[in-house]
C-alpha cells in the first residue's frame, strides 16, 4: 500500500507501525481467536507450484495507460515466461483529500466500477479472457482495509468506519485520502465478501492480492476465503508477513522480514547466513510449507524506497533476482519495468510511463521463470537444503529437490571474488550451468571462482 552472472554471458554472448485498529476484534466476542487455529481444508490451486508473479502498474505501464494497450503486451511476457499477472487497483480514485493529480489507487471510491483512466469494465472484461486464452491467470488487488475519502458509504452505511471519540471517521497512518473500515460491523463483511464474489463470478478473475490484509481482522479472512473458495479455487495472496493469515486460508503471504534481511546484506550490514536466522524463524510462527512471495521490488518499494536501483545496485540486483526466484517456499514477483529495467523511481500519484524498449533483463527472467515451470524442484513444495560452497561469511548455496529433479544454487553475497568448491555429494555430478547452457562436472575437487556478487545455477 501507499499511496558467473548473466550479464557477463550477455556480453559475451508492518510490524512496528502505530495502528488505531484491533486485529483481534470480532462482531460476536464469544468467537475471538487471536490465534486463528484452523488452516483452510482447500489447497492452494496446483497451478502456483511452479509458477511465478508479474505485477502489473496500468497506469505506468503505456503511454496511454489503459487495459487495451497493456494488452499488446501480453505475448512479450508470456515469452519471458510470466504466468500470474497481478494488477494493481483498477477500481475509480476517489477525489476528496486526493493525492497529487490522479491520486493513489488504493483509495477506492467505488468497489464494483472501473477507473475510468484504463478503460471500461467491457475493457477489462476482454482483457481477462485475453490474458486467459494465451494462458495467464490474472488476480486483482483489493483494497479491504479502507476506502477513499468519498466512497458511498460514507453517506449510505456510516457504521460501516471506524470513528474516533467525537464521531469523526478515522484513517489509518499517513493515508489521508481513505477512511476506515469497521470489521466489527455484521453488515461490512457481508457486503465485502458479497463484492469479491461478483468479480469472480462477473469477471472471471483467478484471484485476489489483499492491501494490507494483516490489518484486517484475521477471523474475517477465515470466513471471507472459505466463501469464495466454495465458488472457484482461486488464488489468494496476503500483503501481510504473519502466519495467522495462512491458517486463516491465505495461499501466500509477503515475507517483508526477508526482504530487509537481502537488503542488509546488499549492504554489507548482515551477512548472508542471516538468511537462515529469517528461515529458523519462519519455521516456528508459520505452518509448514507457507508459501512466501519474494521479490526484489514492487510499487510500493520503487516509488517509496529505490529498490532495485538503489537498494540493490548494478550487479546486485541480479544476484538477489536469483535467490528470491530459486528460495524455498518462494512464489517470486518481478514488478513492471524490472525486465527493461526502469532505474528510477516511478511516480505514484502522477502519470509518469515508464518507456519500454530495450528489455535488457528480459532473457536473464526468462531463463529463470522457464526453470522454474520445467523443473519440480523449484515448485513451492519442493525440498531445500543448505549447501557448504565456500567462504560461509560470503557463499550462499543450497539444493531444491523434487521428483528426481535437482537444482543448485550458489551466490556470491560479497563484493570479492570468492572460490567455489561445493562440500556436499548430493549435489555431485554434470549438471547443466543454466545461464552458460553446458554440463559441468561437480565433485569434491572440482573449485572455481565466481566474480563478486556473480552467481551460478545449475539444473539436474
Amino acid at each position: 500500500m501507499k499511496h558467473s552472472s548473466l550479464f557477463a554471458v550477455l556480453l559475451l554472448v508492518s510490524a512496528g507501525f502505530f495502528s488505531c485498529k484491533d486485529n483481534s476484534r470480532n462482531v460476536d466476542s464469544a468467537t475471538a481467536d487471536s490465534t486463528v487455529k484452523a488452516v483452510s481444508a482447500v489447497a492452494a490451486p496446483e497451478w502456483t507450484k511452479q509458477s511465478n508473479i508479474y505485477e502489473v502498474n496500468v497506469r505506468q505501464y503505456t503511454k496511454e495507460g489503459t487495459f487495451s494497450a497493456f494488452a499488446n503486451s501480453l505475448p512479450r511476457l508470456k515469452t519471458m515466461g510470466v504466468d500470474i499477472l497481478w494488477f494493481m487497483p483498477i477500481t475509480p480514485i476517489s477525489k476528496t483529500d486526493r493525492k497529487g493529480t490522479l491520486g493513489s489507487y488504493y483509495a477506492v471510491a467505488d468497489y464494483k466500477s472501473i477507473n475510468p483512466e484504463f478503460g471500461t469494465m467491457a475493457d477489462w472484461k476482454a482483457l481477462v479472457t485475453n490474458a486467459h486464452e494465451q494462458g495467464f491467470k490474472v488476480i486483482t488487488d483489493w483494497v479491504p482495509n479502507h476506502t477513499g475519502a468519498d466512497h458511498p458509504w460514507l453517506t449510505t452505511h456510516p457504521e460501516f468506519y471506524t470513528k474516533d471519540s467525537t464521531g469523526k471517521v478515522m484513517y489509518a497512518f499517513d493515508w489521508s485520502d481513505t477512511r476506515d473500515l469497521n470489521y466489527s460491523n455484521r453488515e461490512l463483511r457481508d457486503s465485502m465478501i458479497a463484492i469479491m464474489k461478483w468479480w469472480v463470478d462477473e469477471t472471471g478473475i483467478d484471484g485476489f492480492r489483499c492491501d494490507v490484509a494483516g490489518e484486517v481482522p484475521t477471523d474475517f479472512w477465515r470466513e471471507c476465503i472459505a466463501a469464495l473458495k466454495e465458488k472457484k479455487n482461486i488464488f489468494m495472496l496476503a500483503e501481510g508477513d504473519k502466519g495467522d493469515l495462512h491458517k486463516a486460508g491465505f495461499d501466500a503471504s509477503y515475507p517483508w522480514e526477508m526482504f530487509k534481511c537481502i537488503k542488509d546484506i546488499a549492504a554489507g550490514i548482515r551477512p548472508p547466513a542471516a538468511i537462515d536466522s529469517v528461515l529458523m524463524k519462519e519455521d516456528t510462527s508459520f505452518p509448514a510449507g507457507a508459501v512466501r512471495m519474494y521479490f526484489t521490488s514492487n510499487h510500493d518499494e520503487n516509488s517509496w524506497n529505490k529498490a532495485d536501483y538503489g537498494t540493490f545496485p548494478g550487479l546486485k540486483h541480479t544476484a538477489f533476482a536469483v535467490l528470491t526466484q530459486t528460495l524455498r517456499n518462494s512464489l517470486p514477483l518481478v514488478y513492471s519495468g524490472q525486465e527493461e529495467p526502469v532505474l528510477r523511481n516511478i511516480s505514484f500519484f502522477e502519470k509518469d510511463d515508464m518507456k519500454f524498449g530495450q528489455f535488457k533483463r528480459a532473457p536473464f527472467y526468462r531463463a529463470l521463470l522457464t526453470l522454474r515451470k520445467s523443473n519440480a524442484a523449484l515448485a513451492t513444495d519442493a525440498s531445500f537444503k543448505k549447501v557448504k560452497a565456500g567462504d560461509e561469511k560470503a557463499v550462499y548455496g543450497y539444493l531444491r529437490e523434487k521428483d528426481g529433479k535437482k537444482v543448485l544454487v550458489i551466490l556470491n553475497l560479497s563484493n570479492k571474488e570468492q572460490k567455489i568448491r561445493v562440500e556436499d555429494s548430493a549435489c555431485y555430478g554434470e549438471p547443466t550451468n543454466l545461464f552458460l547452457g553446458v554440463k559441468e562436472k561437480i565433485n569434491e575437487t572440482v573449485s572455481y571462482n565466481v566474480e563478486p556478487w556473480g552467481y551460478v545455477v545449475y539444473y539436474y
